[in-house]
């Protein structure tokens, strides 16, 4: 395995711990759907997998993951608009 290789494998890898440890603490009530670390937590994961399914070649995981970043990138720009207003 190359260092490249390595290197997209661990972006998956923390990417599905992001989403996955985001979801676990939101149904644990430990955070908040609506928190920015929330939403970067979801970011953050779903551009990892963007990157590790990409370069595999999984290209509807690809496109359902940049629709992801996207929906979180809209959610965090609505927090900050909102927290601006205040």
């Amino acid at each position: 395995m190359t260092l490249t290789e390595l290197l997209i494998e661990a972006a998956g890898w923390i990417g599905a711990l992001l989403i996955l440890g985001a979801y676990i603490l939101l149904s644990a009530g430990k955070m908040q759907g609506n928190s920015p670390a929330y939403q970067w937590m979801n970011v953050i994961g779903a551009a990892g997998f963007i990157l590790n399914s990409g370069y595999n070649g999984a290209i509807p995981s690809m496109v359902l993951n940049i629709i992801w970043v996207g929906i979180g990138l809209f959610a965090l720009w609505r927090i900050y608009k909102g927290a601006k207003a205040v």
